[in-house]
């Protein structure tokens, strides 16, 4: 993985801001790389070389209904998404 590809180079799996509203990050503790998020929304998501799901810069041109849609497809919940004010969209 290329890290000008990643929204944090120094954070890749988050926490990051997307289009400056919603906080979105992946604990890596619980994820296994089944990489759901990935075929989900490839514009959001892609694998680093741990198999661990990583935040891609494009993710800011997604749709937040897709964001929530790879959060969604994940096994095993490892994708968080919280609003502007914190409160937490996924998983509730």
């Amino acid at each position: 993985m290329d890290n000008q590809q990643l929204k944090d180079p120094n954070n890749p799996s988050g926490p990051v801001q997307t289009k400056g509203k919603y906080k979105v990050w992946v604990d890596r503790n619980l994820c296994i790389g089944a990489a759901t998020c990935v075929a989900v929304s490839p514009k959001s998501f892609q694998l680093d070389n741990e198999a661990k799901a990583v935040i891609v810069r494009t993710i800011d041109e997604e749709e937040l209904e897709n964001i929530i849609e790879a959060a969604k497809a994940c096994p095993v919940a490892a994708i968080f998404i919280e609003d502007e004010k914190g409160n937490r969209i996924f998983p509730k």
